[in-house]
């Protein structure tokens, strides 16, 4: 699934979790609800490429939804992973804004430090935090949607080519991106600039000698 862009993972993580919580297979509006997206047609797009590469199949007209293949099914055999385990994603900076690169591998989570609905796990880079207790080497646990409120610390896709994490405060105007640094200043941008990628839900911090 190494081609799938990352909203197309994104929807394929969330159907190997949550299959259960579906009484028969959901509809693009039950997922639309779930995954908290606005837009069915983006999702009926994101669906489509993944009919085409034989991950999920739609069922027919009698009973609407969608499920996944045999082959999705035997790729998640394939790389099982680890029990309260997350998709560690790459690093976000807590500074200025860097590219969060995709490293596929897994990190055990606790569940205290994490939500119900789909997560995954970044690494922070930088110091634009500090004044929150989020230091740079922390991983963060990101609970994955795209609103916030004001006021939370979100990752932040800007010009969708760069990641940071930020508070976020909303305008119709404008969206700005504020650090927990006495030092540093807030970032103005225009609100479609701006797409959010999560929210922050946990954090963890290793204090081994390297």
């Amino acid at each position: 699934m190494n081609t799938l862009s990352r909203k197309q993972k994104e929807i394929m993580d969330f159907l190997q979790q949550n299959q259960h919580i579906f009484a028969h297979p959901p509809t693009l509006d039950e997922l639309c609800a779930a995954l908290g997206l606005k837009s069915r047609g983006s999702l009926h797009r994101l669906i489509q490429g993944l009919i085409e590469t034989d991950l999920i199949e739609p069922l027919d007209r009698k009973r609407p939804g969608i499920r996944l293949t045999e082959r999705a099914a035997k790729i998640a055999r394939e790389t099982i992973q680890a029990p309260n385990s997350l998709r560690y994603v790459g690093v976000i900076a807590a500074g200025k804004p860097i590219e969060a690169i995709e490293d596929v591998r897994y990190m055990s989570i606790p569940d205290e430090i994490k939500t119900g609905k789909p997560c995954y796990v970044l690494k922070v880079k930088g110091d634009s935090m500090i004044e929150e207790g989020i230091y740079d080497g922390d991983w963060v646990v990101i609970e994955q949607r795209c609103h916030a409120s004001n006021g939370e610390i979100v990752v932040a896709l800007v010009d969708k080519a760069e990641a940071t994490l930020k508070f976020i405060e909303q305008y119709p105007h404008e969206t700005l991106l504020i650090p927990a640094n006495s030092k540093m200043e807030a970032m103005h941008y225009h609100p479609s600039q701006v797409e959010i990628q999560g929210v922050l839900v946990g954090q963890m911090r290793s204090y081994r000698s390297h």
